[in-house]
């Protein structure tokens, strides 16, 4: 037997929801049964006790002896509709000698008359008997006294088995609870049917995605907040699931494209070589291009490398103490120098007190790097690059602002996905689309984070934070 057996939400909660209610209402019933039970029980010794003391106190004559007469009968009849009770007990009369006096007819005559004889020196607290046939009766006596003397007692019994075939409320509780489980049955039944619905909605959902199928409609006007927030993000999901496919498909065809063009490029160059198309001066041109080209696509390979590495978080990080600003200066002058136009003005700002940071100088570096390379690309011709340095008593923070042509509003939210690349520099710079992604993920690693602070036509401005850390 397969204990993984799965089953519905709806079979699962419904079932055991039922066992449970039943159960509970099997101890209610239960308590109430015996509740009820010893109820009735001391409501009918008290009508017992309350009648036999009225027929000791009637059956004297003015002499103080026992006069048994009629009107017995109709005092029990009395007390029988005044209290409005469905039983009438069984009457006996013992007198001095305990001989039967009085004693209704009836195969139980003589044993309960020959019990009673026994029973008048029983304490008032036994109220229960059990005849030989095993029938349980309940019992009440009273003395009959008569100038102090006791000269009889009177019994009244009444069959146990009878109160299980007369209470009414028995009968009541019994619909009570067969309604209140029929009642809870149905609540949870309708309440768990409207809750699975939207879960196996979104579970169709599911499986419509694992096929590749994206376009899922499911009901987003759900009242309850849960349910809304489990529907509003598997859309979401699926959305952008949907987008990092389209983005998938993209990056296939772009690697392909930008991996296909240099090593088409090398190879007619060295071809052109080779078979001597172009020799002297214009063959050491060609080969300088080759050694270009080969450049350009080792460093996608290397980008595509380091990138895999960071995202199974295979980081080496080297924290030194530094000065932000020398840092930065530092970067900012090898940057330049290995920029092949020099019509961009770049500008660092001075703090006003030295800022240090303990953090890994190299990263810092292929963050800048990148940060500065786009700025370069997105500034017009003359533009001006903008770097500030800032700190809080948590963090440090560099800014690095261009006053180029910005970033479109749609493209904001994805500037920082993997091999994402807008669709203006995807036809006009070659790349991979990691650049923005790999720098966020090593200052995540460093301990802070790089982030969009704003961009508009005016020009893009990025914040890289790092922690200050403290060196041990």
């Amino acid at each position: 037997m397969n204990k993984n057996r799965q089953t519905t939400l709806f079979r699962y909660w419904t079932t055991r929801y039922l066992i449970t209610l039943c159960v509970g209402l099997l101890v209610i019933g239960i308590a109430s049964s015996l509740w009820i039970n010893y109820n009735e029980t001391q409501k009918r010794l008290d009508f017992m006790r309350l009648t036999a003391g009225e027929i000791a106190d009637r059956v004297l004559d003015a002499d103080g002896n026992i006069k048994v007469a009629p009107f017995l009968f109709r005092i029990l009849d009395n007390r029988q509709q005044s209290l409005r009770q469905n039983y009438k007990p069984f009457m006996l009369i013992l007198g001095a000698q305990k001989q039967p006096l009085f004693d209704l007819p009836g195969p139980l005559s003589n044993e309960l008359s020959a019990r009673a004889a026994q029973l008048t020196d029983a304490g008032e607290d036994v109220t229960e008997i059990t005849l030989s046939r095993g029938e349980q009766f309940l019992f009440v006596k009273r003395s009959i006294t008569a100038k102090e003397q006791t000269v009889g007692w009177v019994f009244l019994f009444t069959p146990k088995k009878e109160m299980m075939r007369s209470t009414t409320e028995f009968q009541l509780l019994f619909i009570m609870l067969i309604s209140l489980g029929l009642l809870g049955w149905l609540v949870i039944f309708l309440l768990t049917k409207k809750l699975s619905q939207p879960i196996m909605d979104v579970a169709a959902a599911a499986k419509q995605i694992v096929i590749g199928d994206y376009d899922i409609r499911l009901e987003k006007d759900s009242k309850e907040t849960e349910i809304y927030e489990l529907i509003h993000s598997f859309k979401e999901m699926a959305d952008r699931l949907r987008q990092l496919e389209m983005m998938r498909t993209e990056l296939l065809a772009g690697v392909t494209h930008e991996l296909k063009t240099p090593v088409t490029s090398i190879s007619g160059l060295v071809q052109a070589v080779k078979d001597d198309i172009v020799t002297g001066a214009e063959a050491k041109e060609f080969l300088e291009i080759c050694t270009s080209e080969t450049a350009r696509l080792q460093k996608m390979v290397e980008d595509l490398l380091d990138f895999n590495s960071f995202a199974v978080g295979d980081i080496r990080i080297r924290r030194e103490s530094q000065d932000v600003y020398e840092l930065v200066q530092e970067i900012t002058h090898q940057w330049r120098i290995g920029q092949e136009e020099d019509n961009l003005s770049l500008h660092v700002e001075k703090p006003e007190r030295p800022i240090i940071v303990f953090t890994d100088p190299l990263r810092v570096q292929q963050v800048l790097y990148n940060l500065l390379n786009n700025a370069a690309q997105a500034s017009r011709p003359g533009g001006r690059i903008e770097i500030r340095l800032g700190e809080t008593p948590q963090d440090i923070r560099i800014v690095v602002q261009d006053h180029g042509t910005g970033i479109p509003a749609a493209e904001q939210p994805f500037v920082f996905d993997r091999f994402y690349r807008g669709e203006e520099k995807k036809h006009t710079v070659r790349g991979l689309g990691l650049g923005l992604s790999f720098s966020r993920m090593i200052a995540q690693a460093l301990g802070g984070n790089l982030e969009l602070t704003e961009s508009s036509e005016a020009g893009t401005t990025f914040t890289l934070t790092l922690r200050k850390g403290v060196e041990v």
